[in-house]
This record gives C-alpha cells, sequence and structure tokens, in this order.
C-alpha cells in the first residue's frame, strides 16, 4: 500500500483533513504507536512531531479505502450484484424481550438485549457504545459499559457523533480481553483496516462488532442548540428521547413531544458524513436499525460471529424474532437507502 511510510501530515492531513473527508472516528489518534495524535474538535491533530510511520493512514475509512479486499477479510468473499446492503446470512425483525430494555430503547432494543446478554453470561467483559456527554446534555460521547445498568444509560441514539474507538483504547488501557464494539459505519470500517494490518492489540478483544444503520449525524452546535433549544425551546436537560421516522421527534422527560423537519435539520449534517457511501454497517457481525419501525429492531446478520451471538441470545430467550416482510415499506427503504448513500 502506497501510505506505508507516510506520515500524518502528507497523507491524512492533506488528503483527509483539508480535503473535509474526515469522519472523526479517531482511529488514527488510538492506533498511533508514538502518541502524536490527540482528538480535537473531532478531528485529529499533532501535538508532536510525526515520526511517519505510515499507521494512521492505514486505518484510516476515508484514505485508500478498498471494500473489495475489506469484504474478503470480513466474509471471504465479495458481495454478489444483487446484495445491494451488502453480504447477509439472515435478515429479522427482533426485539428485546426485557421490559426495562424496552422502556429505555430506540426501538426494539435488540443491541441493548445484546450486550446485556453477552455482559451476564460472560461473552464479553464490557462494550463498547456512545453515552450521553454529562456537560453538554445529549450530546454523544464515548462510554464502556460494565454492567446492565450502563448499558441501559447509554440505550437509544443521541444522532450526534461519539468517537467511540477512543473508548477501544480506554478498555485496552483497562486490559480488557473479551469485548462487545457497537459503532456506526466509519466505526466499523475503521476496525476492519485496523483488523486488515493486523494490530492485534486492538482487534483480538473484540468479540463481536454490531455496526448501526446512519444515514448522517448532525453536529451538537446544529442540531441541539440550535434547532432544539432555540428553535423549539427544549433544554438540552429535558430531552428524554429522540428518533427519526421522515422526522426528527422529540420526547421531552416531562412527556412533551415535539417535532423537527429533517430537510432543515440536515443543514447541520457533519462534513464528514457526506464522504460516507454505507448505510447499513455493511461489515459488522450484526447489523441494526430503525427503519421506520416501531418496537422492533431491522436486524442484517452477516457474519457466522454474528449468527452464534445472536442464535445463542435468541435460544436464552433474551430476544424473539419474526420474518421480514419484503413487501413492507422497511425492507424497501433498506435498498432505498443503501442506494442513495452509494449516489445511484
Amino acid at each position: 500500500m502506497s501510505s506505508e511510510k507516510l506520515g500524518f501530515e502528507e497523507s491524512l492531513n492533506e488528503k483527509v483533513i483539508n480535503a473535509g473527508r474526515c469522519a472523526g472516528c479517531a482511529a488514527c489518534v488510538v492506533v498511533c504507536p508514538f502518541l502524536c495524535l490527540e482528538y480535537s474538535g473531532e478531528t485529529p491533530r499533532l501535538v508532536k512531531d510525526c515520526q511517519s510511520c505510515g499507521i494512521c493512514p492505514r486505518v484510516c475509512p476515508r484514505y485508500e479505502w478498498d471494500l473489495q479486499k475489506v469484504e474478503e477479510q470480513v466474509f471471504g468473499r465479495n458481495r454478489s450484484q444483487t446484495e445491494e446492503f451488502g453480504v447477509s446470512r439472515r435478515v429479522v425483525l427482533a426485539k428485546a424481550v426485557n421490559n426495562k430494555i424496552l422502556e429505555a430503547c430506540q426501538d426494539g432494543g435488540l443491541v441493548s438485549a445484546l450486550l446485556t446478554f453477552a455482559l451476564e453470561n460472560k461473552i464479553v467483559e464490557a462494550a463498547v457504545v456512545s453515552g450521553i456527554d454529562q456537560e453538554k446534555p445529549f450530546r454523544a460521547v464515548p462510554k464502556l459499559a460494565t454492567t446492565f445498568e450502563e448499558v441501559l444509560k447509554c440505550s437509544g441514539t443521541r444522532y450526534t457523533y461519539s468517537a467511540n474507538l477512543l473508548a477501544l483504547k480506554e478498555a485496552i488501557k483497562q486490559k480488557k480481553t473479551s469485548l462487545a464494539f457497537v459503532g456506526t459505519p466509519c466505526h466499523i470500517q475503521a476496525l476492519r483496516k485496523i483488523e486488515l494490518i493486523p494490530l492485534k492489540k486492538y482487534v483480538t478483544p473484540i468479540k463481536f462488532v454490531i455496526g448501526l444503520m446512519c444515514t448522517e449525524s448532525f453536529t451538537y452546535k446544529g442540531l441541539i442548540e440550535t434547532e432544539v433549544k432555540n428553535k423549539l425551546k427544549i433544554s438540552p436537560e429535558q430531552i428524554k428521547k429522540m428518533n427519526i421516522k421522515g422526522k426528527i421527534m422529540i420526547q421531552t422527560k416531562s412527556g412533551e413531544e415535539k417535532v423537527l423537519s429533517l430537510k432543515e435539520a440536515k443543514i447541520h449534517t457533519r462534513q464528514g458524513c457526506h464522504h460516507c457511501q454505507d448505510f447499513s454497517s455493511e461489515l459488522a457481525d450484526i447489523s441494526a436499525g430503525g427503519l421506520g419501525l416501531t418496537g422492533w429492531t431491522f436486524t442484517i446478520i452477516r457474519t457466522q460471529k454474528g449468527e452464534e451471538m445472536f442464535q445463542a441470545a435468541e435460544k436464552a430467550g433474551a430476544i424473539k424474532t419474526k420474518p421480514i416482510d419484503m413487501d413492507a415499506k422497511s425492507w424497501k427503504l433498506l435498498h432505498l437507502l443503501s442506494r442513495k448513500k452509494r449516489g445511484l
């Protein structure tokens, strides 16, 4: 790969950050062996002289991206022409069984159910997820969840960006040897590039990867401060839940519900998101999303590892499933959004 001996300035800074392509995933910051980089303002920056080891461009999902090579690594094959949303083994609707999860979750609570099942059965020691910033209410931040209660606190979607790989770095620092990882498509792409090198220190502990379906994320200032706080007059501290079903629906802790125009909110889309071509986290072990559903999670099981994890939770009664209706709106929406992200 041509990036092998390049330094940060001539690779990521020039071709990714200055070009407005940076996803903000923090993979380069996490893996830098010389600690040359710092995560600041959702982008990496040099804090000391780069040693030009060439590792940072090799893990960046926006630099020399080779989907076919990564697919071969993950699945042992490339997708067929008919697999519009990537390689899959099984597609179902799923939901949590636990009522506490269902009360706290975004849609069907599948992700929280899988994480708590894995924690309670000691399949993993911790889960890399996103949670809520204590200083900026409803701002997404990386978290390491180790208990049922911590998973519940992190359930739901914030729609602002969280560099979850920073929590992976913390897990490695804590010497965790078994992890679940939850992230958006760019997080998963970065993980797979780390796996491809391979940097075993970071990927060996990961037992399974759950990818979240994502059209884009928004800036905190734009979505929360401008649209929610200033226009809707809702204090961020009062937000209980936010969901997108063709429009942005906000539920407050007092029970009030208000709606934002998704079209108007899109002006606050993070710049790097415009360069993403993956809607459904096509490289995850299991992909999960709402797709307009209420009370169920649209679930794509992609790898053997993902299938084994899912089946174990299903057999234990932690989740329940029902078949996909291929004429349903959610199925059509998956194909539509997958094509749209690729610019087709």
